[in-house]
């Protein structure tokens, strides 16, 4: 990974780069990407454009009344719900466990596997620094994935890096132009998120079971207020737009 795509200096958000046709989404758990961006991808998917899911957990160990046997399957399902409303296809989940994923040679492989199968322009993942807002405390999960998915973009370019891979049928690909970080205290690019916003909604009360034992709120009411909020707050820097924000790194 090389340059940090910085943002201009009067501090507004540039929009996304628009010259790709794949990209592929890698973050930790079911409902990463529906908090994180998925009206972007709902407007991508709209414009033609093909996007991936790679989940390295099934989030099993994210809600306390229900054993993880019985957990990970149901939150596989929603997933795949929340995935189709927003035009997605294709999901992936890698396996690792749910509260405990180790940053190493094993994740990256994984991770670089699914870039070659997919091959993507633009790779997508989650806030990989210690905190949200410098305020809130993240999760090991998303630091550790995040940080894994910036550097097996590399990685999957690379031959000599994971053999065994080529061995399998999977060849090099080091067609990764940017990976995009939703959730970021840095951003410095924005999609607007006014076109997918219905169906961001609609893909994030999906995730009912997870949402309910989160919070005793109307779920929809819940639902729309955290993503209109967080969409607004970026509409200063994006020319009065609300706006899903990354923070983007080119290679």
């Amino acid at each position: 990974m090389t340059d940090h795509v910085t943002a201009q200096p009067d501090d507004r958000l540039q929009p996304m780069p628009e010259d790709w046709q794949r990209a592929l989404a890698v973050v930790a758990h079911p409902d990463d990407l529906e908090y994180g961006c998925s009206a972007a991808v709902a407007a991508w998917t709209d414009a033609g454009r093909e996007v991936a899911y790679v989940l390295v957990t099934r989030g099993e160990a994210g809600i306390d009344t229900l054993d993880p046997a019985t957990c990970g399957p149901l939150r596989e399902r929603e997933q795949r719900a929340s995935a189709a409303v927003v035009g997605v296809s294709e999901v992936e989940f890698l396996d690792h466990k749910d509260g405990v994923i180790e940053y190493g040679t094993a994740l990256r492989r994984d991770i670089a596997a699914a870039i070659r199968r997919h091959r993507p322009e633009l790779v997508l993942t989650l806030n990989h620094r210690d905190t949200w807002d410098g305020v809130a405390w993240n999760t090991p999960d998303h630091v550790v994935v995040g940080r894994a998915t910036l550097d097996a973009a590399g990685d999957a370019g690379n031959r000599w890096i994971f053999p065994e891979l080529t061995e399998q049928g999977l060849e090099p690909w080091d067609g990764v132009h940017w990976v995009a970080v939703a959730g970021s205290s840095a951003p410095t690019h924005a999609v607007d998120a006014t076109p997918g916003m219905d169906r961001a909604v609609r893909s994030l009360l999906e995730h009912r079971a997870y949402i309910d034992a989160l919070t005793d709120q109307d779920p929809e009411r819940y639902c729309r207020e955290f993503l209109t909020r967080n969409a607004r707050s970026a509409a200063p820097r994006f020319g009065g737009r609300p706006a899903v924000t990354f923070e983007l790194f080119s290679r």
